[in-house]
């Protein structure tokens, strides 16, 4: 089985390049977590690493996390690495910019909002489908309402509904948006950063993020324990979760 994730490093070890490799969906599931989280503690410490650029293969960022690791047995692992990773690229050392295109949904959302500069496509689409499943999105329940604010966070997180990279964009949700999110991405880093001393960039990045990375996972721990604890406990999450998987419409009884 080939790798999930491609790993480079270029621009004279100033930029780590990772990209998911798992056309056409991406999905972020156990092997996809476990490598990226690796990829980045491997780098993290590199003294000329300036920033990280998460992009991926194929027409689509991602699809989101596997649905079948959702299913009581293996939920509480995945739920619990798929966090460690956003808690890990929240406390990051150098700024990670994200380049989407195509689909980027639930746990690929909440991966990429856990970066520090979104660059979507026009026409891309964002969005927590989660609620459609009977379950909600823990990593973006956290951070989606400080990225575009309460009133548009509770719409997206409730509704299920996705937008395009422009409204995207008008939100917050995104930073910009280009025809190629991942030249632009380049652009930026070297226009703007490489010529910057890594070793005070990685100062900056404390000053300006540590105390909403330290907010984010404090309300990250409460709402994992909400989901684990009590959403999973609910006799709906499992059957909206199952009848997904069995392509079939979910039977709710509101319990």
């Amino acid at each position: 089985m080939t790798l999930p994730l491609g790993i480079s490093v270029t621009r004279d070890g100033g930029l780590l390049r990772l990209v998911l490799a798992r056309p056409k969906a991406n999905i972020v599931d156990a092997e996809m977590i476990a490598a990226l989280t690796v990829a980045l503690a491997d780098h993290a410490d590199a003294p000329d690493l300036k920033a990280v650029l998460l992009s991926a293969e194929g027409p689509h960022f991602s699809f989101g996390a596997s649905v079948e690791e959702h299913l009581p047995g293996s939920c509480d692992a995945m739920l619990k690495s798929l966090h460690a990773l956003v808690r890990q690229m929240l406390e990051y050392p150098v700024p990670i910019m994200v380049a989407i295109k195509g689909q980027c949904l639930g746990g690929g959302l909440e991966v990429a909002m856990a970066g520090h500069h979104l660059i979507a496509r026009s026409d891309a689409s964002l969005g927590q489908p989660e609620m459609m499943l009977g379950v909600f999105a823990p990593a973006a329940s956290c951070l989606m309402p400080d990225r575009i604010g309460q009133s548009h966070a509770e719409d997206l997180l409730y509704s299920g509904r996705p937008v395009s990279g422009d409204r995207a964009c008008a939100m917050g949700l995104v930073d910009a948006t280009a025809d190629d999110p991942g030249a632009y991405a380049l652009t930026y880093f070297d226009a703007h950063l490489a010529n910057k001393s890594a070793s005070s960039l990685r100062l900056a990045v404390r000053a300006a993020r540590g105390a909403y990375a330290a907010r984010m996972i404090a309300r990250l721990n409460e709402v994992e324990a909400l989901y684990l604890n009590q959403l999973m406990a609910t006799r709906d999450a499992v059957e909206g979760l199952e009848a997904f998987i069995a392509k079939r419409p979910a039977k709710w009884e509101n319990k």
